[in-house]
């Protein structure tokens, strides 16, 4: 039976992922994001048989049916990762969805939402190097309701302590100082902007769990990328904000503490 509704939920991460896609796209552009999906080359419309998540990718060999020009790899990625942040969700509150449905239903619901986002975040800072203030104004007020309404990583209404509402500013400060004395070369402000709203998502624990798993994680691939940049002689901007994102779920999916004050 979990391995079912692991595929169900995994499905319709599929089917969200090819959304996002779309608000990543047409994002600050003067596109809609209603309206029917074309190519970005020749301009004409898809066929529904061609935006099947990932399988209409691979069945046309990433390319697109009319015009033969390449279609980016973001569209299956972004697809997969929805798709495996969903089922991951699912595993993590699946103990909850016979016992109590509604309780499961809000609390993944919730989540969801608010990792997609994180995701459009991610997605959207490597390909233009900056986390839009709309996006991570919208992600901050949805983690502040959060506050107010689950518990636990579970719906459940309730006042909050003072330092859950603390959390979110606190932990945001060393990155706004990093940036702050690095006149944005090392951090960008994009990122102590994020940090309020995953701060509140997490709390201040979690998101100093989080924050490390970035920095561990992003220091493995900044040498990576750095041996590779020296070998081809390019030189390699890495955005941090996918990092915080990646420690944010880590941390989040195995609730992940580690320090204790």
């Amino acid at each position: 039976m979990t391995t079912i509704f692991l595929l169900v939920f995994f499905g319709l991460g599929l089917i969200i992922g090819s959304f996002l896609n779309v608000v990543i796209y047409r994002y600050n552009t003067q596109k809609t994001l209603g309206g029917r999906s074309a190519c970005m080359s020749c301009r004409s419309t898809l066929h529904w048989y061609e935006l099947v998540p990932v399988f209409s990718y691979l069945g046309l060999g990433g390319k697109c049916g009319t015009c033969q020009s390449k279609i980016s790899i973001q569209y299956p990625l972004v697809e997969l990762l929805t798709g495996i942040i969903f089922a991951l969700l699912f595993y993590k509150f699946q103990n909850i969805i016979f016992n109590n449905t509604v309780v499961f239903a809000l609390s993944f619901a919730y989540y969801a939402s608010m990792f997609s986002l994180l995701l459009v975040i991610a997605i959207y800072d490597i390909k233009h190097k900056i986390i839009p203030d709309v996006l991570a104004f919208i992600f901050g007020l949805g983690a502040f309701l959060g506050v107010f309404f689950f518990y636990g990583n579970l719906f459940f209404p309730h006042i909050p302590a003072l330092k859950d509402f603390l959390g979110g500013f606190v932990i945001s400060v060393p990155f706004a100082l990093i940036w702050l004395l690095s006149r944005g070369t090392w951090m960008g402000l994009g990122d102590a902007k994020l940090a309020v709203g995953m701060g509140f998502l997490l709390g201040m624990m979690g998101m100093l769990s989080a924050t490390v798993i970035a920095f561990w994680v992003g220091a493995v691939i900044g040498i990576i990328l750095l041996i590779f940049s020296n070998k081809y002689g390019r030189r390699t901007e890495i955005p941090f904000a996918p990092f915080l994102v990646l420690g944010t779920f880590i941390a989040f999916l195995f609730s992940i503490s580690l320090f204790i004050f």
